[in-house]
């Protein structure tokens, strides 16, 4: 169960990565305001920060069984340990860096790099074991 559970959490985070890869491809200027808003309020940054907690620990659960483990549990524990720094980092300060971010990359810069996602998320989504 727990299993099924992490291949499927694994599988829609693959999923998600390849839609964040479109969205800074045809809406460079969307995913720009959509950086601008990370750490802005409480609620959207603790929100994010545990979010990101459950594909990770799903890969770490379900790194046994993928094809590459020890890329799933590598990319799974740095998500771990980020999210625990940006618990730590005030709210503010995660907001600022957001800001300063979103203002060096501009719109070109996100459908420059949208590829890398759409990669990211097909290798995600490859590493499960659908077998």
């Amino acid at each position: 169960m727990i299993t099924t559970t992490a291949k499927w959490t694994t599988i829609l985070f693959g999923v998600f990565i390849i839609l964040v890869g479109f969205l800074m491809l045809f809406a460079p200027k969307k995913a720009r305001s959509v950086l601008r808003k990370a750490g802005s309020t409480n609620f959207i940054n603790y929100a994010e920060i545990t979010i990101r907690l459950i594909p990770a620990a799903a890969m770490i659960l379900y790194a046994d069984f993928s094809k590459l483990p020890i890329a799933f549990e590598i990319f799974g524990w740095i998500m771990v340990i980020t999210s625990i720094i940006l618990y730590m980092v005030p709210r503010k300060t995660h907001h600022r860096f957001s800001m300063k971010s979103a203002d060096r990359l501009k719109p070109i810069y996100f459908q420059l790099i949208s590829p890398f996602a759409v990669l990211l998320g097909g290798l995600i989504i490859y590493n499960v074991n659908c077998v």
